[in-house]
């Protein structure tokens, strides 16, 4: 590997620093858009059972906004409860574009990894390109120059393909993954809204 990466010459380590902020990024939001943390099952059931029990509604509001995403669109909903259906669904929906920018972060720096790589593996095709003809003066020629520019060139594309690859697939899994749970939270304040309210049991 250390090789390719000496063959590929200095455009490689721009491409080489994407990569490893990707893969951090991808096992970042691995762990953080897990299911089971996002939207656990069921909590909503638990939060208006408690909370209809009424022993410590403060206290239940507070830990089910430190629960998990869900949990706070739950408590600004509960919070007003009192107030009036409208009050209540805006309360939510504050809530849940706060929670809704919170899971997509650190997706635009993915996305954007995904979507400069190939150019900058472009920019490194280039710079060997250059290194090729800056080396061919007229009546003397290289062998050994011309093939560093070629592995210069090929290596740089090939690199920037290789990262921009499974970055785009994970941005877009990311991405759908959020979409998903931006509209189950929204169900199920929904469902919060007209159980509190009497329309539902």
């Amino acid at each position: 590997m250390f090789e390719i990466v000496k063959a590929a010459g200095w455009p490689i380590w721009p491409l080489l620093l994407a990569s490893v902020i990707s893969v951090a990024l991808i096992i970042e939001r691995s762990i953080a858009l897990r299911r089971a943390k996002i939207v656990p099952p069921g909590l909503l059931q638990r939060a208006v059972g408690e909370f209809r029990r009424g022993a410590d509604n403060g206290k239940l509001l507070d830990e089910l906004h430190r629960h998990s995403p869900l949990g706070q669109v739950l408590a600004a909903g509960l919070r007003n409860v009192n107030n009036s259906r409208e009050v209540m669904k805006e309360s939510i929906e504050e809530a849940g574009s706060a929670v809704a920018h919170e899971l997509n972060r650190y997706l635009t720096t993915l996305g954007t990894i995904a979507s400069i790589s190939p150019l900058m593996g472009l920019f490194g095709t280039v710079v060997g390109m250059i290194e090729i003809f800056g080396s061919q003066a007229p009546g003397t020629g290289s062998p050994q120059q011309l093939a560093h520019g070629i592995s210069i060139a090929l290596y740089n594309t090939g690199f920037g393909i290789f990262i921009a690859i499974p970055s785009m697939i994970f941005w877009r899994h990311f991405r759908a993954l959020v979409d998903g749970f931006v509209v189950e939270m929204e169900q199920q304040a929904v469902r919060l809204v007209e159980v509190m309210h009497g329309d539902r049991k």
